[in-house]
């Protein structure tokens, strides 16, 4: 008996078709897959530093840090950094009573060990030395005193004001004059630095011991008198995330900006040293 012809079974034809369209797919989820892995660390390295921080500083570094803070935030458009400047023992105390805070830069090295010592908020990690600062004796316009050094201080009729000494700049203008052997008493004792040089660029008071970078700020409303280096004193800025910050990412990139060549010459361009 002849077996009748059969044709081709058409599901040979499907499968291989089906096998295709699968590859394809496939390539196209490999694809798919590369774009993503390329894009993820760009957006995770952007998100890192996201968010908002509240950085407390120094009165001195005002200038420094607005500039400063302006470079960041367009190096890291996903971030917001607000300010808030005053005495460092002002700020400390502030923070160790819970005020929300994420970064926190000192004008000296004893305030920092209020945050980092026994009942201090704490910080997240090892305060860092940022920047050095030398001080000043700041007079008025075209010096009418005619200042020369710590001693034209106690001269009869000089008003001269300072901070108070639990503030950095009224301790260290204490331990100049302590060292040049000069006895002085203050017609005032500001809040802060920034306080002393308005006193004397508004001509409240004569002379004032105060950061050379804030002679410099002042500009030719002021001028100033160097101090010799034996009986100067070199301030120590230091710099530290708060323990309770609630975005470290950020807070860290902020210091660690401060610390970078780029925001090393923006302090510099302010007359800060580098520690």
């Amino acid at each position: 008996m002849v077996r009748p012809m059969h044709r081709p079974h058409p599901a040979p034809r499907r499968l291989r078709l089906m096998t295709l369209l699968f590859g394809l797919f496939g390539l196209f989820a490999l694809a798919a897959a590369a774009c993503g892995d390329d894009s993820s660390p760009t957006a995770t390295s952007s998100n890192s530093n996201g968010g908002e921080i509240t950085v407390l500083a120094a009165a001195s570094l005002t200038d420094a840090f607005r500039e400063l803070g302006v470079a960041f935030q367009t190096a890291n458009p996903a971030t917001k950094v607000t300010f808030s400047f005053g005495a460092s023992s002002t700020l400390v105390t502030q923070i160790n009573q819970g005020a929300p805070a994420d970064v926190f830069a000192s004008a000296d090295l004893a305030n920092m060990d209020k945050l980092t010592g026994a009942g201090g908020a704490g910080a997240a990690g090892t305060p860092i030395a940022f920047a050095t600062n030398k001080l000043q004796i700041i007079v008025g316009k075209g010096n009418p005193r005619g200042m020369a050094g710590p001693a034209d201080l106690a001269k009869p009729g000089v008003v001269y004001v300072t901070a108070a000494p639990a503030v950095p700049i009224g301790k260290y203008a204490q331990q100049v004059l302590d060292k040049a052997k000069v006895v002085v008493t203050p017609k005032s004792l500001e809040a802060d630095v920034r306080a002393v040089v308005n006193k004397v660029t508004l001509g409240e008071a004569d002379a004032g011991i105060v950061y050379a970078t804030d002679v410099k700020a002042a500009g030719d409303k002021a001028a100033g008198v160097t101090i010799p280096d034996d009986v100067n004193v070199l301030a120590t800025y230091p710099i530290a995330v708060i323990k309770a910050t609630k975005n470290a990412p950020a807070a860290n990139a902020f210091i660690a900006y401060v610390t970078s060549a780029p925001g090393q010459a923006i302090l510099a361009t302010f007359g800060f040293a580098k520690p």
